[in-house]
């Protein structure tokens, strides 16, 4: 099993967890306009999430089970050469995701990741 990690706006989350399944590509973007779900390896959370959601608030974080999704994972870098990321071709089950955690902030305003 691959751990995989998706940041999420926890009202989409909370609609996906009561649907049985999450459709959201990336902040404000479907999974149809995407074509693919973006998820992070650990050590990639940090970075995403300063990169793309400096500016949000009531986040969480999906922690994701590669084991219990049927649909493809491929692992494709953004550009020549960048890192790759995981990223889920279909919807992701609910049942596939077996944590959520808020994500806070600090004092400063850094992002507190429970990774």
């Amino acid at each position: 099993m691959a751990e995989l990690y998706h940041l999420a706006d926890r009202g989409d989350w909370l609609t996906a967890a009561a649907a049985g399944e999450y459709r959201v590509s990336t902040r404000g973007v479907s999974l149809e306009a995407e074509g693919f779900i973006h998820c992070s390896l650990r050590d990639q959370v940090r970075g995403v999430a300063e990169q793309f959601y400096a500016d949000a608030d009531d986040l969480v974080l999906l922690v994701i089970d590669s084991d219990r999704v049927p649909a493809p994972i491929r692992y494709e870098a953004p550009a020549p050469g960048a890192p790759e990321y995981p990223h889920i071709y279909g919807p992701l089950p609910a049942a596939a995701v077996t944590a959520v955690v808020a994500v806070g902030r600090d004092p400063a305003g850094r992002f507190i990741l429970p990774i």
